[in-house]
């Protein structure tokens, strides 16, 4: 196992560093540490680009907001949305959740998982059933079942819709995202990122990853110059993608087993401390 206090850097020069947000960068009360803001701008100085990529709506990115140089691009909705947090989260490109997919998912999880209830992510806001534990950051959200969360009133009318969410309030999480990918895999990607048995769902083949490795190919960057950070089971597909990678002291086992390495949990802002390490060696 590799030391989490002097965590291997990467064999190549890093020209990109991928990072989660909840878990990784931010520690557990939301925050930024003013090491971690001095180490990513420090990054963005030795001009190695830096991308949030997190499971987070568009609209919940002020966490770190004021942390954003050059680019300005962040991936949300675990790949769903690339926005510009320079334009205020305007999502300039989606690959939504096609609604007839998400019906299918949602009638198989009904019969597969009895007392699922669902949320709707679109590209304008959050949605959710009556019996969906409630957004209270979302105060404006329409509150009905998922197929009429998922009408249209004509094909293509309609928000694009980012990702699904699952919840259950019994099942274990693990034992959840198991049955879930058994029972609708072949519809749809399922992922998770809640300590709590909540499934995100997104289009087939859309992730982390697959989103990132697209911003990468426009730049030119492979993902050998890839430098990436998680904790949770949406982060793996990403994590194994990048030439470089660290699981968070704090992470999920899937996490731990698909990373390349280890740092300090994300309250002693495990990111930085790699950051570090890697423009002392540049």
């Amino acid at each position: 196992m590799i030391s989490s206090h002097s965590p291997r850097l990467p064999a190549h020069t890093p020209r990109l560093i991928a990072t989660d947000l909840d878990g990784t960068l931010l520690r557990d009360d939301k925050s930024v540490s003013e090491r971690t803001v001095a180490a990513l701008a420090a990054a963005e100085e030795a001009g190695i680009e830096v991308f949030f990529v997190t499971g987070r709506p568009a609209r919940w990115m002020d966490v770190v907001s004021d942390h954003v140089h050059g680019h300005g691009l962040a991936i949300c909705a675990n790949g769903a949305a690339v926005v510009d947090l320079h334009a205020g989260g305007k999502v300039i490109e989606a690959r939504p959740l096609h609604r007839e997919t998400a019906l299918t998912v949602v009638r198989t999880l009904r019969a597969e998982a009895p007392g699922t209830t669902f949320a709707v992510e679109l590209a304008t806001g959050i949605h959710y059933e009556p019996d969906y534990p409630p957004f209270h950051l979302d105060p404006g959200a329409t509150i009905a079942t998922a197929e009429k969360l998922l009408h249209e009133d004509r094909p293509g009318s309609g928000a694009p819709v980012l990702k699904l969410l699952a919840h259950h309030p019994d099942l274990d999480p693990d034992a959840f995202l198991i049955l879930a990918r058994v029972a609708a895999g072949e519809h749809a990607s399922i992922t998770r990122s809640s300590p709590t048995a909540l499934l995100e769902v997104s289009g087939l083949g859309v992730s982390k990853a697959s989103t990132l490795a697209l911003c990468c190919a426009e730049r030119g960057i492979s993902a050998e110059e890839v430098v990436a950070f998680g904790d949770m089971p949406n982060d793996v597909e990403m994590l194994t993608w990048a030439g470089t990678s660290y699981a968070m002291a704090n992470a999920h086992p899937d996490v731990i087993a698909a990373a390349s390495g280890r740092t300090v949990a994300n309250n002693e802002d495990g990111v930085a401390v790699v950051i570090e390490r890697i423009l002392e060696g540049l």
